[in-house]
């Protein structure tokens, strides 16, 4: 009887623990002390052992379904890319120095996307140095650069914007919105492009305001407003109730002011009674439907100096009972002045507002440098800090050079900016009309949302509409356009840096594919690809983009991209940056591990990842490969699914399976199937298969500081051998593997 007590537990333990040569100790020491007075136990043991021999153990196994039309098809070398962002000027011919270009394109990606990263930082951009500016007496006004090709483009520059409104942005220092900064002669003023000079629509058909946050609720009863010129002729005043507005603008509502309805503006310095008694509130909006089109500080000349709206400096509070006025706002030069947000930023500005910190490669450098892999590129346009004429230069200068073009990005994060979707709308309708006229093969695209992982929300319109990309859309619709938009593209970095967890990695395929799904539900027609154009782990530096982490999320990141329908995909960044401090330890965004001279010390994980995706999961210049549905049995007791797959045929006819275990202690020896969705024509892996293997076993990161560092750091394991039919594969703790052969 002990012989069948011990069989009975064998059988039972091999159902918990089915990989071989795991947990034995543990296997032993259940097996002694069940079978330990066995005779005694022996009735309900024997009942159980029936019970289980009767009914086969469940199996842990890959399933590929090969039905005929369930394929995704796509070229590597259209699909998997990577980006180049901007750099420090210091280290521009570094990072284009043969060897670390050498090293940047071993990671294996295809095509590459040029950031536009000036956008992020409210600044014009310089795409060429030499140009022409509106005003070329004073070296000011709108700068349109030469499309004539001339000398070699290295560099180009952002500019920052002596007209701002918005106190925040990417690169807070030095800074501000000039309506609290304290000069009354500064001012901020709103874009021309989205008045009725250009949009061809009344200028209530794209309203511009003005947010004051105060930070915390206060008692405001009273507001005064210095206008310049162009002044709004009608325009309300409003307060917020609800949570936070622009975090979360469902959560509450914007309500009139009594006193806060102005039909007949005059310009100069109102004051305005918006109420009897104070109103509590965190938010103060100014809502501006008809602009008095008068011109401003830079004369009659240009139109532009004559469209939309201008306000030298706003102040709010209270008035007291001796009709004083106190106002509320601090007034400052830079981030410690009461933040103020607008709806758009007019781009006029002048040759001595160049940041030349920060550096945009020129385009001459970057086509000719090998970056681009010799691959159509993306490449972007400025769109709520330019002009279309600029724009329009610009890609005639790169078709003049005769470097290809995959797409045009219109624009970068419009919803980071508090953009609204009808203004980017009759922007990006503006910018389509002057491209398509130079090239009407241009494959225009956009608005490349931040990294969300949600539908985007926005403030009601009058027809209770929120969402973002559906308003959009909509517009397009609206006003017959939707042939211009060739693509949806967004950027993905789901994680708050200080907030990730192992268990993140279990949520990454439903995050890709929910996403997706919101934006079919938003109007996105199927034949409109969608593209994420920068991804990453975080927005923020974090341990875990260096560590192990970083592998098994970036395998599966670009795998359930793909698998839901996703077009093009593009991991950020291509080039080196220096090991950082930021959450939980020190990090670093790109493939290695660099001091700050980008002398390159180790590998990331991310790199090992690259190249499990881009040299050994797909081929690139091979051609269309075919994504075909994949899942794994492999759950944990909480539910979640510890191994995804993703299942490719190469042309010629191999089989390709990246499979990721992200059990972060346990191996699984897994069996793979190939069959149809009926379960027919069932096949296994047949002669020779390879298997490469990177994770926990290959690669540890060390967090010590300035100091941290990978030990091991890879590479990845490598063997082939002769497949068996049903043979069982074991995939090592937390690890990316691809098996490659051929099936019968």
């Amino acid at each position: 009887m002990l012989d069948l007590c011990q069989a009975f537990v064998v059988l039972s333990e091999a159902q918990r623990f089915p990989q071989p040569g795991v947990h034995s100790e543990m296997r032993n020491e259940t097996m002694a002390s069940r079978c330990v007075n066995g005779r005694s136990g022996f009735p309900m043991l024997f009942l159980v052992a029936m019970a289980l021999l009767g009914k086969a153990a469940p199996a842990q196994t890959i399933r590929v379904d090969t039905t005929a039309g369930r394929a995704i098809r796509f070229d590597p070398d259209q699909a998997l890319g990577s980006s180049m962002d901007i750099l420090p000027a210091n280290l521009v011919d570094k990072v284009y120095s043969e060897p670390i270009l050498k090293e940047s394109l071993s990671a294996g990606w295809g095509p590459i996307t040029y950031r536009q990263n000036t956008e992020l930082t409210i600044a014009a951009w310089h795409w060429n140095p030499i140009g022409t500016w509106s005003d070329p007496a004073h070296q000011s006004g709108y700068f349109t650069g030469s499309a004539e090709p001339q000398g070699f483009l290295r560099f180009s520059f952002g500019y920052s914007l002596p007209h701002r409104g918005s106190t925040r942005s990417d690169a807070p220092q030095g800074k501000y919105s000039r309506l609290t900064d304290g000069d009354a002669a500064s001012y901020w003023k709103s874009n021309p492009y989205l008045t009725k000079r250009f949009t061809g629509e009344e200028d209530a058909r794209n309203p511009q305001w003005m947010v004051v946050d105060f930070e915390t609720p206060q008692e405001i009863d009273a507001l005064r407003i210095a206008w310049g010129n162009p002044y709004a002729r009608k325009y309300t005043v409003e307060y917020w109730v609800g949570e936070d507005a622009f975090s979360k603008p469902l959560g509450g509502v914007w309500l009139l002011f009594p006193g806060g309805q102005v039909r007949d503006g005059k310009g100069g310095t109102s004051a305005l009674k918006l109420s009897d008694t104070p109103v509590k509130t965190r938010y103060l909006r100014i809502w501006m439907t008809e602009s008095s089109n008068t011109c401003d500080t830079h004369g009659s000349d240009d139109p532009r100096n004559c469209a939309g709206y201008a306000v030298n400096e706003i102040y709010a509070g209270n008035l007291a009972a001796s009709g004083e006025f106190i106002d509320i706002i601090t007034h400052a030069p830079g981030q410690n002045q009461t933040a103020v947000y607008v709806s758009s930023t007019d781009p006029w500005h002048t040759a001595a507002d160049i940041e030349p910190s920060r550096v945009q490669t020129g385009f001459d450098l970057f086509f000719t440098s090998g970056i681009t892999n010799q691959l159509p590129a993306m490449i972007p346009v400025s769109l709520l800090y330019g002009t279309p004429e600029d724009s329009v230069a610009e890609i005639a200068y790169i078709e003049k050079r005769g470097y290809p073009i995959s797409y045009v990005e219109i624009g970068e994060e419009p919803d980071g900016k508090n953009t609204s979707p009808e203004d980017y709308g009759a922007l990006y309708l503006q910018w389509a009309t002057a491209l398509h006229r130079m090239d009407p093969k241009l494959k225009l695209g956009g608005p490349v949302f931040e990294g969300v992982t949600e539908d985007i929300k926005v403030w009601p319109d009058a027809q209770a509409r929120t969402s973002w990309l559906g308003r959009f859309i909509d517009y397009l619709k609206e006003h017959g356009r939707m042939q211009d938009l060739a693509f949806v593209s967004f950027e993905h970095y789901p994680f708050p840096p200080c907030e990730i967890n192992w268990s993140d990695l279990y949520r990454e395929p439903e995050l890709v594919k929910h996403l997706l799904e919101e934006w079919r539900k938003d109007g996105v027609p199927e034949n409109v690809p969608l593209m994420i154009t920068e991804s990453n782990v975080s927005w923020g530096l974090t341990q875990p983009m260096a560590d192990t982490f970083a592998a098994l999320w970036l395998a599966d990141n670009a795998g359930s991209f793909l698998a839901s329908g996703g077009a093009v995909f593009y991991h950020s960044p291509i080039q080196p940056e220096p090991l950082r401090p930021g959450c939980h330890g020190y990090s670093t965004y790109g493939n290695f591990v660099a001091n700050e001279k980008l002398e390159i010390q180790q590998h990331t994980s991310q790199y090992f990842a690259s190249q499990m995706i881009n040299l050994e999961w797909v081929k690139h210049g091979a051609g269309v490969h075919e994504l075909f549905p994949a899942e794994a049995d492999v759950r944990d007791d909480a539910g979640h699914v510890l191994v995804t797959a993703y299942a490719v045929k190469r042309p010629g006819g191999e089989w390709s399976l990246v499979l990721i275990n992200k059990d972060p202690s346990n191996a699984h020896a897994v069996k793979i199937e190939f069959a149809d969705a009926h379960g027919q024509q069932a096949a296994h892996f047949s002669g020779p298969l390879t298997m490469v293997t990177f994770g926990a076993e290959q690669y540890h990161w060390h967090p010590e500081g300035a100091k941290s560092h990978a030990d091991p750091d890879g590479p990845a394991a490598r063997t082939t051998h002769s497949a068996k039919s049903g043979e069982l594969v074991t995939l090592a703790k937390a690890s990316v593997t691809v098996l490659r052969g051929k099936i019968d």
